[in-house]
């Protein structure tokens, strides 16, 4: 991860950045071999990514679901 990215505020990210970067630090933290301290920030900046998209995929389910409901309003 670079330094850039380490300190990219998880708010500004879209689903796909967030995704991205989840899988990476997945994939580093599965390699092993990082020293603890380095292995917890991975893991507390992947369950805030994690987060992250979660939010956007119910923020998504939403507007589904309210432009269904809209949808048949219009056809009544």
């Amino acid at each position: 991860m670079t330094e850039q990215t380490a300190q990219t505020d998880i708010s500004a990210l879209s689903y796909e950045q967030a995704r991205e970067e989840l899988v990476m630090i997945v994939k580093r933290l599965e390699a092993g071999n990082l020293p603890l301290e380095e292995s917890l920030s991975l893991w507390e900046r992947g369950e805030a990514l994690a987060d992250r998209c979660q939010a956007w995929l119910n923020g998504a389910r939403e507007r589904l679901d309210k432009a269904r409901a809209e949808s048949s309003d219009d056809e009544d």
